[in-house]
C-alpha cells in the first residue's frame, strides 16, 4: 500500500455548522447529536476550521463550493447560470441565465406589490403557466422561460452583447413592490448592461400582462383566489473563463450529489458530476452516495459526496430535528470507515460549505464550518469529538476558500515547492503537465 494517500473523498454536509440553542442547552445541533463515526474519524486525524471565503461572510451553497474548489469571488459566474447549466438547459455563448419564480402580485399605485412567491401548483397548472409565458422578442433580444421544478425556472436571455450585471427584480418580502431590474453599480453607462435591464425589465411587464389575462387566472379571480400573475427574477448568471479543475489542481475530480445546482458548478469547472436518486433516509442516502464514491475510486482522484440534508433541517428552524439527521448521516458513514480500515490510499475530508442557522431570521449565517482530515500521514490532534467548538482546538486551524484544497494536495504528496517551475503556468501541484526536450534527429 501506498505510504500517503492518493485519493481523496470529501463528504460535504451541507449547512452543517449552527448556532447554539437554548432549546439544546445551548449546544448546536451537531454538539447535540450522538456522531460517534465522526468523532472516530477526528480523534484519528486532524481537525480545525473551514470557510469558503472569509469568517462571518453568509453564502449561498452555489457561491461556497465554487470558492472552496479554489476559484475566486470575481470568477463566480451566478447562481442562474449554474442553474441552467445543471438542469442540462440549452444554453448559448453570450447568454444571461436568471432564477426565475412564478408569484401573486397585488396591483396598486402602478405598482406590483408581493403576495406570496412560489406558489403551490400543481404540474399542470404550473406547466401552462410558464408555457403562456415561454418566449418573449424585442429588438434588444429574446427571453426563454423553461420551468425546472415545481413553480420555479430559470429565465435565459439571448441576444447581441448582453450582460448578467442587473440587479434582481424579486424583492422577497411580502408587501413589497416588484423591482425594477438596474445595472449595477459602475456599470451604469455599459450599453450591454443597460440593453439586458431593458430587456428584462420588457419580459416582466409582458409576463404580468399575460398572466393577469390568463384563462386559468380568469377562473381564480371568479373563485375569489389569488392570482398567480407575475415572475420574479434573482442572480443572473453568464459564462466566465475558468480553467478547468483538473488543470488547476491536477485531479481528476467527481461530485455525487441529488441536485442539479451542484452538478451545475462541476460541470462548471469542467469536472465529472453525477446526480442520483435521494433517499428520503439520510443515512441511507449518504451511504448508498459513499458506496458509489468507492465504486468510482479507480477512475477519479477526488469525489465530492454531498448531502443536503442538514440544511433542508436547517431551514425547517428546528434544532432538535437537525440534530436527529445528522445523528442518521453519521450512521451512513459506516462503509467510509470500514474502507479507511482496508485501504491506505484514502484521504477522508469531512466539512461543511456554510453555515445554517436552526433559529433567526437569516438563511445561511456566516460561522465556520468545522473540519476534518483522515488518513495516513495526517497528525494526530487532542481533539476527541467532531463539533463547531471541538474543532477548534484542532491542529489545522482556519482553512479559506482555496487554502483547503492546498492542504489536500499536500497531504497527497503533490505539493509543488515553491519557486519551481515545469510549466508555463505557476500550477499549485507537482509533476505539472510537461514537455519533453526533443533531440535532433541524427542524419
Amino acid at each position: 500500500m501506498p505510504e500517503l494517500p492518493r485519493k481523496i473523498i470529501l463528504v460535504l454536509l451541507d449547512g452543517l455548522s449552527d448556532r447554539a440553542h437554548a432549546s439544546l442547552d445551548w449546544r448546536t445541533p451537531l454538539q447535540a447529536a450522538a456522531t460517534p463515526k465522526l468523532d472516530s474519524l477526528a480523534r484519528e486525524g486532524a481537525c480545525g476550521y473551514f470557510h469558503a471565503l472569509s469568517p462571518g461572510a453568509a453564502l449561498p451553497s452555489e457561491a461556497a463550493h465554487f470558492f472552496l474548489m479554489g476559484y475566486a469571488p470575481e470568477q463566480f459566474p451566478g447562481r442562474g447560470y449554474l442553474e441552467a447549466l445543471g438542469f442540462g438547459l440549452d444554453l448559448e455563448p453570450g447568454d444571461v441565465a436568471l432564477l426565475a419564480h412564478l408569484a401573486m402580485f397585488r396591483p396598486e399605485g402602478g405598482q406590483l406589490l408581493l403576495q406570496e412567491r412560489k406558489p403551490a401548483l400543481d404540474a399542470k397548472l404550473a406547466e401552462e403557466l410558464f408555457a403562456a409565458v415561454g418566449e418573449y422578442h424585442n429588438p434588444q433580444g429574446m427571453a426563454r422561460l423553461q420551468r425546472t421544478k415545481g413553480s420555479s425556472g430559470v429565465l435565459i436571455l439571448r441576444g447581441a452583447g448582453l450582460s448578467r450585471h442587473v440587479t434582481d427584480s424579486d424583492p422577497l418580502i411580502i408587501g413589497q413592490p416588484l423591482l425594477k431590474p438596474l445595472p449595477w453599480a459602475g456599470q451604469e453607462e455599459d450599453l450591454s448592461t443597460r440593453r439586458t435591464a431593458s430587456l428584462l425589465s420588457a419580459y416582466l411587464v409582458h409576463a404580468h400582462q399575460i398572466l393577469d389575462q390568463h384563462p386559468l387566472n380568469l377562473a381564480r379571480f371568479e373563485q375569489g383566489l389569488a392570482q398567480v400573475n407575475g415572475v420574479v427574477t434573482q442572480r443572473a448568471g453568464q459564462a466566465t473563463n475558468v480553467e478547468p479543475v483538473g488543470l488547476r489542481w491536477g485531479l481528476r475530480v467527481l461530485s455525487l450529489s441529488s441536485a442539479a445546482i451542484y452538478r451545475g458548478v462541476f460541470r462548471a469547472l469542467g469536472a465529472a458530476a453525477e446526480l442520483l436518486p435521494e433517499d428520503e433516509d439520510p443515512g441511507r442516502d449518504l451511504a448508498a452516495k459513499v458506496e458509489a464514491a468507492l465504486q468510482r475510486l479507480d477512475r477519479f482522484d477526488f469525489i465530492h459526496v454531498h448531502s443536503k440534508a442538514p440544511d433542508e433541517a436547517a431551514h425547517a428552524k428546528d434544532p432538535a430535528a437537525k440534530a436527529k439527521v445528522i445523528e442518521a448521516l453519521d450512521a451512513g458513514l459506516a462503509g467510509l470507515l470500514r474502507a479507511a480500515e482496508q485501504r491506505g490510499d484514502l484521504l477522508i475530508v469531512v466539512t461543511g460549505d456554510h453555515a445554517t442557522p436552526s433559529c433567526g431570521e437569516m438563511v445561511h449565517s456566516g460561522e465556520n464550518s468545522p473540519l476534518l482530515l483522515h488518513g495516513a500521514g495526517v497528525w494526530r490532534d487532542a481533539v476527541q469529538g467532531f463539533d463547531e467548538v471541538q474543532c477548534a482546538f484542532g491542529a489545522l486551524g482556519l482553512l479559506r476558500g482555496p487554502e483547503l484544497m492546498q492542504t489536500i494536495l499536500d497531504r497527497l504528496d503533490r505539493g509543488k515547492l515553491w519557486g519551481m517551475r515545469d510549466h508555463p503556468r505557476d500550477l499549485p501541484f507537482y509533476p505539472g503537465p510537461r514537455e519533453p526536450l526533443l533531440l535532433p534527429r541524427k542524419a
